[in-house]
């Protein structure tokens, strides 16, 4: 339901006076699925660190909190935070954990505590070969990971690989999310469109292809290579684990390999081991650590509301059904922290919402009406973005948006209405089955509706009855 239908027409964001789409507010949190745990007096400080990104131009100047260190913003384009010195202990029994970013402006006002995602706490990566019962460890197609480099296992030397200004390059203070996805080459002959994505597991020795989450810039197709002992091992197949020393290999060109070079990225030319051709030899700067992050982000907008309570807890929507449709549908919202003080908005237009539990709200859909005056001549596909609204004036952005989907003319309607006609039959079903009526539905759910289905079955049977008489 997150995703936006193309050839629609997509409504903007909500446009009451002094709620401008220009004033959002984002906070971004990047961090990792797993930390490893530290043991004695050593410290693993959590690799890479988390971050925080703040964005949009709701923003003025101020300082942030994160956990117990000050971090201040000498201007806006440098809204950017992370938390080098955490770690946890032997100590701590936890398996699972979750980081609380406490958000602060300038006059030590409270914007709010944010949460990340769940972090797993694992001893040491896995060597062994992963199942996948342990899908947890394992590193999924389309999912997002993060990769650095670190010389001779020092901290002082860790790089990561990021992007900046459309480049890729190796930084030792900010890192990017990448989405990873498995391909097969389905011909090499082929110039262009030749990595065909596919779900599942990504395992060593398959083809690869990274897209930085944030600006979309790609890496050309790998091949991802397990490494042992500065070496890359050409002939496993094994599925890719958490924290594991991986390099990767050019599809188009199998002897360069993806190498940092001080901050910069470069193809090393990796040559061939003489005792063994299964192994290729690396430099230190072809050796890569993976592991899987998560990217929470936040956003909302205060207008020109003063508010002076803190925007958290923050109302996080998970999913959406619709029930009914027609003249009247409900749309039922599924997540987390809702309470009574909330409103659902379908772009600018408020719906009339019900409260059920503080992971349930219901509210009746809005009629088409309430978008374009056009809307039966245009017969057009029209989504809206879904917000939530507080009594106080914050509104809170979703990822979501909601799909009103008319019902197209069905093919020989109009003859089998002025059969009807013909044969003083009422035509009423048949015409509200043809009607200009919108369907209203989810974007993203599958199928049609029961009445669909009957409608459907009606309209055949109809043909059915005119072409044999037309026969006979």
């Amino acid at each position: 339901c997150r995703d936006v239908l193309t050839g629609g027409q997509l409504l903007g964001p909500t446009r009451e006076p002094g709620r401008e789409a220009h004033a959002d507010q984002t906070v971004t949190i990047l961090h990792a699925k797993v930390a490893q745990k530290s043991y004695g007096n050593e410290k693993r400080f959590f690799c890479p660190p988390p971050c925080v990104y703040i964005s949009g131009h709701g923003w003025r100047s101020g300082c942030i909190s994160l956990s117990h260190t000050l971090l201040s913003f000498p201007s806006p384009q440098q809204m950017f935070a992370c938390a080098k010195s955490l770690f946890i202990s032997d100590q701590d029994k936890r398996k699972h954990f979750c980081l609380l970013l406490r958000l602060f402006v300038g006059n030590r006002q409270e914007v709010g505590s944010f949460q990340s995602r769940m972090i797993k706490v694992i001893s040491k990566p896995s060597q062994k070969r992963q199942s996948m019962k342990n899908a947890d460890l394992c590193i999924s197609s389309c999912s997002r990971v993060a990769l650095f480099n670190r010389l001779r296992s020092q901290t002082v030397s860790t790089r990561y690989l990021s992007v900046d200004r459309g480049a890729f390059i190796a930084s030792a203070r900010h890192w990017s999310a990448f989405t990873i996805t498995l391909g097969k080459l389905e011909d090499r002959r082929a110039s262009h469109g030749d990595f065909v994505l596919t779900e599942g597991f990504i395992c060593y020795g398959c083809v690869v292809q990274l897209v930085c989450t944030e600006s979309g810039v790609t890496l050309p197709p790998m091949v991802i290579r397990k490494v042992n002992k500065q070496h890359a091992i050409l002939d496993v197949d094994e599925p890719v684990s958490q924290l594991h020393k991986c390099a990767f290999q050019f599809r188009d060109d199998p002897q360069s390999f993806l190498c940092l070079s001080n901050d910069a990225i470069i193809q090393y030319q990796a040559p061939s081991s003489v005792r063994d051709p299964s192994r290729v030899v690396l430099n230190d700067g072809s050796c890569w650590t993976i592991i899987g992050v998560e990217v929470v982000e936040y956003t909302f907008n205060q207008g020109l509301a003063c508010i002076q309570t803190p925007v958290t807890p923050f109302p996080v929507i998970t999913g959406l059904e619709v029930n009914g449709g027609g003249h009247v549908a409900m749309l039922e919202i599924e997540g987390e922290n809702f309470s009574p003080h909330l409103k659902v908005w379908f772009g600018n237009s408020e719906a009339e919402t019900m409260f059920k539990s503080p992971k349930s709200l219901l509210c009746v859909v809005p009629d088409v009406s309430m978008f374009t005056d056009v809307w039966c001549s245009l017969r057009r596909i029209i989504t809206v973005p879904l917000s939530l609204l507080r009594l106080d004036g914050l509104i809170y952005r979703t990822h979501f948006s909601f799909t009103f989907t008319p019902e197209l003319q069905p093919p020989h309607s109009r003859h089998v209405s002025l059969f009807l006609r013909s044969l003083s039959l009422p035509s009423s079903s048949s015409s509200s089955s043809s009607s200009s009526l919108a369907r209203q539905t989810c974007v993203g759910r599958r199928g049609r509706r029961r009445e669909e289905t009957q409608d459907r079955a009606v309209l055949e049977l109809l043909i059915s009855i005119m072409w044999r008489e037309t026969s006979n």
